[in-house]
């Protein structure tokens, strides 16, 4: 598990989710709720190491749910610029959707190498 280069950018991911949290950013409920989602798919994405098709969609969604987020933040700073100060953690979903999809770019070439392997063993077989 720990021997792939995704997991550690997933568990990066997961630690600056999970850091999301108890930062600014929970100052609205939906905010709450969108950084708990992100969380828990980085939390899947991390511990289905067995299942790569899953844990790759899983980092896809993470990734777009990541740069939704990134988007409505930027819609409220930018509407309420004078009462709202930047915060470190709100560039936290850009990093995190990087990571996804570096993560869900590694799974597939795994997936890819496993299917070729898995090819040639079969036909080595007959």
């Amino acid at each position: 598990m720990w021997q792939r280069i995704q997991t550690l950018y997933l568990a990066i991911a997961f630690a600056l989710s999970v850091l999301m949290l108890f930062m600014g950013l929970t100052d609205k409920t939906a905010f709450t709720v969108l950084i708990v989602v992100i969380a828990f798919l980085q939390l899947i994405a991390l511990t289905t190491y067995k299942i790569r098709i899953f844990q790759m969609r899983t980092c896809v969604l993470s990734a777009l749910i990541c740069v939704a987020l990134q988007a409505w933040i930027a819609i409220d700073f930018f509407r309420a610029a004078d009462r709202l100060a930047f915060d470190v953690s709100a560039v936290f979903p850009v990093i995190i959707a990087i990571l996804d999809v570096l993560s869900a770019r590694k799974i597939l070439f795994d997936e890819v190498l496993v299917r070729g392997a898995s090819r040639l063993r079969s036909s080595r077989k007959r």
